[in-house]
């Protein structure tokens, strides 16, 4: 089938990102936790060399945080 062949009604729409992973964690998938918003203090060199690193900087440094937590308790 090809993507011309397919009819999108009001009963069939087409399937929005949401959509689709709502679908994917209703599966048995593990929601993400929640984020907290704050602020926090860092030296500028220690900023800069992470978003040096390219996008997703803050998921880095929560993953090392997180490291060290774990490695902690």
């Amino acid at each position: 089938m090809k993507d011309r062949d397919i009819k999108l009604t009001a009963a069939h729409p087409e399937a929005s990102t949401r959509h689709i992973v709502r679908g994917i964690v209703r599966q048995g998938l593990k929601p993400v936790p929640a984020k907290a918003a704050i602020s926090l203090r860092v030296d500028a060199d220690v900023l800069e060399w992470f978003k040096a690193q390219g996008p997703g900087y803050q998921t880095r440094i929560n993953a090392i945080l997180r490291a060290y937590k774990e490695e902690a308790a």
